[in-house]
């Protein structure tokens, strides 16, 4: 089987979806790896280091998609809508692609890669079970947000995260109040905790609280019914507005009390939902930071805007978008493990399976034979489960 590893096309991405290292796995069961030139360069993998891995440099794009039998990359089609499309003519029938793809909201996309015949596999659906843990990207990727939001807070924020004793008196440390308790979530508490802020968090998942709690934070407690708030695979399930109206109300004082809030409430293919108003943004104290790592999906506070830095009533509001990006060798070096692992488990006789009776298969499998086959992929589009399709 022929591996193609095409160079990333996404703005800003800096990422590649398999490091040097990984080849050795994929040449020792008698794959070859061809990646396009400089796919590593941004992330700190330069094309010597994947020859003398033995993979091979392909001297263009067309030649790592003409010769891939599947094609590995972190932003496919669905994540990459504009730069994605022009791959699409140099892919053919029968060839697999692995790749963030956002097929929930990519409708066009989708449809476009089911057209060329491509059996496409979303990295964002991969389920959350045991057997899956090792392929898992989201909470790989989630776990770099939650941890460069922090940083990018402590650089704004006009004061230091740690109590200190000095000559001048004694600094009192930082409030930071992380609201979802998620990978994310969970990485930025921790790494709070260890620059020495002093950290609240609060997650409409009751059982998270003692995570939360181990980390060293205080669980900041709602008195909410929220007994239907996550999904069977681990994820938050959106609630309704009458909910998030009195969560707000609630979380007020909270947030008017903290120099740093940062938000990481997102529910797959869907909106983000606002938990932070404007108000509440008014009765921060001047000089506060609000880090939403939900901007890519409108934002969980109402004055986010994905990608910029927004000053109102002197708090900054923070809506980075892509952070993995930011740290690429690391980000990539995760990512690679991951994708490593689910396109191995997928191979069998030097083939991809795209048979149902496994479930990591059946939940990450999008498109195949010309169609959407995925359950809730279908769903999200209105069409007609595959089933009576098919009939």
């Amino acid at each position: 089987m022929k591996i193609g590893v095409p160079k990333e096309t996404f703005p800003g991405e800096h990422r590649v979806a398999i490091v040097p290292s990984a080849l050795p796995l994929f040449i020792k069961a008698g794959h070859e790896v061809i990646v396009e030139s400089g796919a590593g360069t941004a992330a700190g993998f330069p094309d010597g280091e994947y020859t003398a891995k033995g993979g091979r440099i392909a001297g263009s794009r067309t030649e790592v998609f003409a010769e891939g039998d599947v094609i590995l990359q972190v932003r496919g089609l669905g994540a990459n809508p504009d730069a994605g499309r022009s791959d699409l003519s140099h892919m053919k029938p029968g060839q697999s692609l692995i790749a963030l793809l956002e097929p929930l909201t990519a409708k066009d996309e989708m449809n476009a890669l089911a057209g060329r015949g491509v059996s496409a596999f979303s990295m964002e659906l991969m389920p959350r079970m045991t057997r899956a843990q090792s392929m898992d990207s989201l909470s790989s990727m989630a776990t770099i947000a939650g941890y460069k939001a922090v940083l990018i807070a402590a650089v704004e924020l006009p004061r230091m995260f740690p109590m200190m004793m000095t000559a001048a008196g004694t600094l009192a440390p930082a409030h930071v109040f992380v609201v979802g308790a998620g990978v994310a979530g969970l990485q930025a508490i921790a790494s709070a905790r260890r620059m020495g802020a002093k950290v609240e968090a609060y997650d409409v998942r009751p059982a998270v609280k003692d995570q939360i709690q181990s980390l060293g934070a205080k669980f900041v407690e709602l008195p909410l019914d929220a007994a239907d708030a996550e999904d069977k695979g681990g994820y938050a399930k959106a609630q309704d507005e009458s909910f998030y109206r009195r969560q707000r109300e609630m979380m007020t004082k909270v947030v008017a009390g903290s120099d740093v809030v940062i938000t990481t409430a997102a529910v797959p293919g869907k909106k983000a939902p606002v938990l932070i108003t404007a108000d509440m943004v008014k009765g921060m104290q001047p000089g506060s930071v609000i880090v939403d790592l939900a901007a890519e999906r409108g934002g969980n506070c109402e004055l986010t805007k994905a990608g910029e830095r927004v000053v109102a009533h002197g708090v900054t509001i923070l809506g980075p978008t892509n952070l993995p990006s930011t740290v690429p060798y690391h980000a990539s070096q995760m990512y690679s493990k991951n994708i490593t692992t689910f396109l191995t488990h997928l191979v069998k006789d030097g083939k991809i399976q795209t048979g149902a009776d496994d479930e990591i298969v059946r939940e990450t499998l999008v498109t195949c034979g010309g169609q959407i086959v995925h359950a809730r992929v279908r769903e999200a589009f209105g069409l007609e489960p595959a089933a009576a399709a098919r009939a």
